[in-house]
């Protein structure tokens, strides 16, 4: 392809029932980068097999590993993806153009947020989903934090106009996934809290709880989903609850899963 070279990175792990598919819709890219850690299935078969270039570790936290994977990528552009999002065709061709032409550094990509086989619009938010993500920058612009779970970011340059298309995203499989996820990102958080030495207050994350919850019901127009938005705001207003309560009742498990 002429013009500016893109790659796209994904980071996963034992994600070999997912890998082949995403890779399969990131054709259009000049490279393909997967940054495995501590997997022990058969992703890394998977991915080299598809002709990405695979590397391989061990990297407690979410930041350290995409950070290793940016540093890895060759391109002008860096498209991130998750091993449970798809790029469609629609997207791959806005993306190739934004990268000949924009003079941005970095761009956010819209959210087609599937909960099953049920698109769900509305109510994400509250670091439990979101409905756009900033996932497409030059090379060497975007960092990563030293956080296990949403971590931080730090930019250099001027952020550019949101794509129009969107990414497809397999956010869960059902209710009990979601509550699955809940529970693995609270514990993150529990760690993230022990290792920073600050986890809050009871009243505090209470409060955060009843303002999340309505966030994401109602400014975020979770109502429109019925059910399905009553379950996300719950979830979003939750996490930080959650988290505070297990890295409160539970310091020592968590203090450990802080140390590595």
């Amino acid at each position: 392809m002429t013009g500016p070279r893109l790659s796209a990175l994904v980071v996963a792990r034992n994600e070999e029932a997912r890998l082949a598919e995403c890779l399969a819709t990131l054709h259009f890219a000049d490279e393909m980068v997967v940054v495995l850690d501590r997997s022990t299935d058969a992703s890394a078969a998977i991915a080299a097999g598809l002709g990405a270039r695979v590397i391989e570790g061990a990297w407690p936290l979410e930041g350290e590993r995409r950070n290793t994977g940016l540093a890895a990528c060759t391109g002008d552009w860096v498209l991130e993806v998750d091993a449970d999002e798809r790029v469609p065709d629609a997207l791959a061709a806005e993306l190739r153009s934004v990268i000949g032409t924009s003079r941005y550094a970095w761009h956010e990509i819209p959210l087609d947020n599937y909960i099953g086989e049920r698109l769900v619009r509305y109510g994400w938010g509250g670091s439990f989903g979101t409905s756009a993500v900033p996932r497409l920058s030059r090379r060497g612009v975007k960092r990563w934090g030293n956080e296990r779970v949403h971590p931080s970011l730090s930019w250099t340059g001027e952020k550019g106009p949101r794509l129009a298309n969107a990414f497809i995203h397999y956010v869960d499989r059902d209710i009990s996934d979601m509550l699955r996820r809940l529970d693995r990102y609270s514990s993150a958080r529990a760690a993230d809290l022990l290792a920073q030495g600050e986890i809050g207050t009871l009243g505090g994350n209470l409060r955060r709880f009843v303002s999340r919850f309505l966030k994401c019901l109602i400014a975020r127009k979770g109502y429109r989903e019925g059910g399905w938005g009553v379950l996300i705001a719950l979830c979003a207003g939750l996490y930080p609850l959650l988290a505070h309560l297990k890295a409160r009742l539970e310091p020592e498990r968590h203090r450990q899963d802080a140390r590595g």
